[in-house]
């Protein structure tokens, strides 16, 4: 974690005009309080067990407001004392995606020991995270890893995607491109990755890795192992 995010609760935004009565102890009141103040409306309300804050849903994203919607809070809350990062992790909850609404057929599939339990990641060829990532589940074992190729970086990771997709053994093609830096040859086949796209632009995965767990909960960046296999057996 970065030090300068270590001790640090919540950034502070903006500060609104006040109410000329106070907001109830409730989503229901802060919500209206708040869309009155900002003139549009919000998601969500829910009321945090830290520091009587409310989260607040906008689009894809969450902010943070006091019981009388005075303030707005725009940032991560992280919890000093397990480094847990609570926004990232609400948001994964928020925008999970069932698996079984996976497009597994498009996905190269890699399977360790007896595979009994899933995994999903989005993944581009060049994303360097990726490839930390990629080492890091070296080390997993009895599951089966769905990557879905997501060339979003540049043409060649679109070309390394069609290489892989099209060699004939394509989970080892993955794996010896990640780990090892061993580019396949060209490929000369159809590939899903126009509807992997699509797919990853219906669901707003931006950015990669993008993790999925069993449960469909969405996981952002490249996971140490540890961390990983934690989150792994809670969504099992």
């Amino acid at each position: 974690m970065p030090k300068k995010t270590k001790c640090s609760v919540a950034l502070l935004l903006a500060v609104l005009f006040p109410l000329s009565s106070g907001a109830e102890d409730g989503g229901a009141a802060v919500k209206q309080a708040l869309e009155s103040r900002i003139g549009g409306s919000v998601g969500e309300v829910r009321k945090t067990p830290y520091l009587k804050l409310y989260e607040v849903q906008i689009d894809d994203k969450i902010v943070y407001t006091d019981e009388k919607a005075e303030y707005i809070f725009n940032g991560n809350i992280i919890d000093a004392r397990t480094r847990t990062n609570l926004t990232q992790e609400r948001l994964g909850k928020l925008s999970a995606i069932a698996f079984s609404d996976l497009p597994l057929e498009f996905a190269v599939k890699t399977v360790k020991g007896n595979g009994n339990r899933v995994l999903a990641t989005f993944e581009d060829p060049n994303c360097v995270y990726c490839r930390k990532l990629a080492k890091e589940l070296q080390g997993v074992e009895n599951a089966t890893i769905y990557t879905f190729l997501l060339p979003i970086l540049s043409q060649d990771s679109e070309e390394k995607s069609k290489a892989v997709w099209c060699a004939t053994d394509r989970a080892k093609a993955w794996s010896e491109l990640m780990v090892k830096g061993a580019t396949p040859p060209p490929g000369n086949c159809e590939t899903p990755l126009k509807k992997i796209m699509e797919f990853a632009q219906k669901h707003r995965i931006q950015g990669t890795p993008t993790i999925f767990l069993a449960n469909g909960e969405r996981l952002a960046g490249a996971i140490p192992l540890a961390q990983l296999e934690k989150r792994m057996a809670q969504a099992q």
